[in-house]
């Protein structure tokens, strides 16, 4: 089904609806230190209320996207954000730590149905004239996202509590349900979805998909990429100069953002984009490298986040560019969140791990190997492909 015109207020309600999932993360992490304080003697612990979302992604991620097409992707967006505002709801009750736990696992089912079915649903009702640009707009539902709840939610938690955050984002997810529910059409996606393959064929399905050049190069690419982002962004601050410091970590993310929805947007009507991904993966390498050969500069910092956003929009849109079958994008963007999952899980553990002995050299290398290792994925893809 190709479109010659775009539903852009519907389009407008799913990436709302993809900021609410990108809110699961951001409304933890955003008021970590108040949850430190909640639960006091949780200790390490703690982390895994941000981190298990992360695992949950990883286990479930292809089961999702196979699911999804099954279920039916209207279906699957209702469903997911009632899940979640119920869980929020529960959350702001601040139960035991045990019990928090839970909730967030069970929260990591809502978060990985919601950004598999709705980049899919997206890129289905835009017109391919417009594709490109919603694409990357939803490759920025995530940094949006954070600094949304930092410039809003962090204060709405310091005036009223933790319990208020959670009941915002629950009520959001709810009104979001809602308006979807009349908002979206069924039939959207018009081919049939796959047989259920079972365990032994659920088993031998991951393989598939992960050996297919043009299902899985999206989101093997995309292990790479957020191996770094936010790994770079928890533990360059302390190796840049005091001065800028504040500025850079404001910018950093930002730069990304603009880049993203300008230049990225632009390139994308007239280049493919895994060639734009390769592009921002040179020019984030060579920004690297200026950050360690002048470690106080200011630019360079900001240009290897500026270069990172060419990755992020365009790593959308190779999915529907690369698959143009809707439950191939389902099974595409199930891979995807599995394995950006895994490297929101991996990377910061690693990147402290080559940091503690190597310094800020650790932090350019750990950068550097993951770039070269995202687009030696793209280019041994792009070979099988041809």
């Amino acid at each position: 089904m190709t479109r010659d015109t775009t539903p852009f207020g519907l389009i407008a309600l799913l990436l709302l609806a993809g900021m609410t999932a990108a809110a699961q993360f951001a409304k933890i992490s955003a008021i970590f230190p108040m949850l430190a304080q909640t639960y006091p003697k949780a200790g390490a612990s703690l982390g895994f209320l941000v981190s298990i979302i992360s695992l949950t992604g990883v286990l479930t991620g292809l089961v999702a996207g196979m699911l999804v097409a099954r279920i039916g992707f209207r279906r699957v967006v209702l469903l997911a954000l009632v899940l979640g505002a119920l869980v929020s709801g529960i959350q702001a009750l601040l139960p035991p730590f045990g019990w928090m736990l839970v909730t967030r696992a069970i929260e990591g089912i809502s978060h990985i149905a919601l950004v598999v079915a709705l980049p899919t649903l997206i890129a289905r009702l835009a017109a391919v004239r417009h594709r490109p640009y919603v694409m990357t707009l939803w490759g920025s539902y995530f940094g949006v996202t954070f600094a949304l709840t930092a410039w809003a939610g962090v204060p709405l938690a310091q005036a009223h509590g933790p319990q208020a955050l959670f009941l915002l984002h629950g009520a959001l997810m709810l009104a979001l349900a809602a308006a979807l529910a009349r908002a979206l059409p069924s039939g959207l996606i018009d081919s049939a979805p796959p047989p259920w393959p079972g365990l032994r064929g659920l088993l031998a399905r991951h393989v598939t998909i992960y050996a297919s050049p043009r299902i899985a190069a999206p989101a093997l690419g995309w292990l790479f990429y957020t191996l770094t982002f936010v790994a770079i962004l928890t533990v360059i601050p302390p190796y840049l100069p005091q001065a800028t410091r504040a500025t850079l970590t404001f910018w950093m993310p930002l730069a990304g953002l603009i880049t993203s929805l300008t230049l990225g947007a632009q390139l994308l009507r007239i280049l493919p984009a895994v060639t734009i991904i390769l592009i921002g993966l040179a020019c984030a390498s060579l920004a690297a490298l200026a950050m360690w050969a002048a470690p106080s500069a200011f630019l360079p910092p900001i240009a290897l986040f500026a270069a990172l956003g060419l990755v992020q929009g365009a790593s959308f849109t190779a999915i529907p560019q690369l698959n143009p079958d809707p439950n191939d994008q389902a099974l595409a963007n199930g891979a995807l969140a599995q394995m950006g999952n895994l490297g929101n899980l991996l990377g910061t553990p690693i990147l402290l791990a080559m940091a503690t002995p190597m310094g800020h050299s650790g932090v350019i290398l750990f950068a550097l190997l993951a770039y070269a290792g995202c687009a030696a994925v793209h280019l041994h893809a792009a070979a099988r492909r041809r």
